[in-house]
Formats: structure tokens, sequence, C-alpha cells
């Protein structure tokens, strides 16, 4: 199964190269997602680089964790995200609405809000991503899409896209993998590590 993974995350960066993106000057960076930890009965996320490599790990011994953490290949800590706070009295009505995003064992960068759409015009929109400490009004990006379907855009204040996840469907032995696996696609100037903190918390807010 890993080696597979491996090689497709290859194929995944070579098609990457073929499609709209080849214009850039400056390449993105694919990721290969699978939602399963290399540990044994644990839950968590292996995210693969182009070359086959394990860039990203996480590995959650608990169905509904208070925090993620995640890990660069050899498990060193990196982020942790706070699944367990809230920032306002109103969001508690709806669980796991509000998360933190830190910079592993310092104050908190950013957080993340999760929109309901009932107050919201937009349907599209799915969160919004808040600088901690910041004076500047309005949110520092916003992920519109769909994350059950695997089809998800970050937009920063300029409506650039600078992260997007995507379904790769792929078939060993006549079994698919359905939304096990997809593909984290991050612009250049993007933090990879914190695009995938987005994924986490995105799976913990609509799985």
């Amino acid at each position: 199964m890993f080696v597979f993974l491996k090689s497709l995350s290859r194929s995944a960066h070579e098609e990457e190269h073929h499609g709209e993106r080849s214009a850039s000057t400056e390449p993105c960076t694919s990721l290969t997602v699978w939602r399963r930890s290399l540990v044994m009965s644990c839950n968590g996320f292996t995210v693969i680089d182009c070359h086959g490599d394990v860039v990203y790990r996480v590995d959650n011994y608990s169905g509904r964790p208070k925090e993620l953490v995640l890990m660069d290949g050899s498990g060193r800590s990196i982020l942790q995200c706070d699944v367990a706070r809230y920032y306002t009295t109103i969001i508690l009505v709806f669980m796991k609405c509000t998360c933190l995003i830190f910079v592993s064992n310092k104050e908190p960068i950013f957080y993340v809000k999760k929109c309901i759409n009932i107050l919201h015009g937009n349907p599209n929109v799915l969160a919004y991503v808040y600088r901690c400490r910041s004076s500047q009004k309005g949110y520092a990006y916003v992920i519109e899409g769909s994350y059950s379907h695997r089809s998800c855009r970050v937009f920063d204040e300029t409506k650039r896209v600078v992260a997007e996840i995507k379904r790769k469907d792929a078939i060993i032995g006549g079994v698919s993998f359905g939304a096990e696996v997809f593909m984290l696609i991050v612009e250049a100037g993007f933090d990879p590590g914190f695009a995938m903190a987005l994924v986490l918390l995105l799976d913990q807010m609509f799985s």
C-alpha cells in the first residue's frame, strides 16, 4: 500500500507539471495525502511529496482528540492544532466551530472559524482563517468548496488561490481509495505545513 502511494505521488507530480500550473515560473508543491497513520492501531494522516518521501504525519490515538500535532517525516512537531478551544460563547452551540493553530509550544498564530451557512450568504464558504495578533480587520484566508468531496480551495485576501484540495481516485485490486487518498496542491510562497494544518482542521469540522 505505502509503496503504491509513493508511486502515486510521483505520477501526480508529473500531472501537475503538464497541467494548467506548468505556465507558472515558480513550481507549486504537490503532496499526496493519505488519511491513515503509519502507526498500527492509530488514526491520522501520512503525507508524501513528489519524490515519494514522507514529509508530514499525524498520529492520533483517539477518535475525537482535543489537539492534533502535525509532525515532519522524522516525527518532529511542527504545528499544534487545538480543536477544543472556542472564542465566543455563541460558537459553543456548534461542535468544533473555532480552532486554534499554534507553532509548537508557543502562542497561537491563527484561528479557524467554521462558516454556518444559515448565517452567511455564500454557501460555498467552509471556513475563515484569521490571524490571532493582527490590527487588520477581516480574514486572512477563506476556504471554499466541499471537504467531503475533497474539492476545496484556499483564497488569500486578494482572492488568489494559495492551496487546493483535489480528489485523487485510484484503484488497487478492484478496491477504490475514494476520499482516503487525495492531493494537496500548494502554490509557491504559501507554507505547505500550514496548508496541511488547515486540512486537519477541515477534517475535524466536516468529517
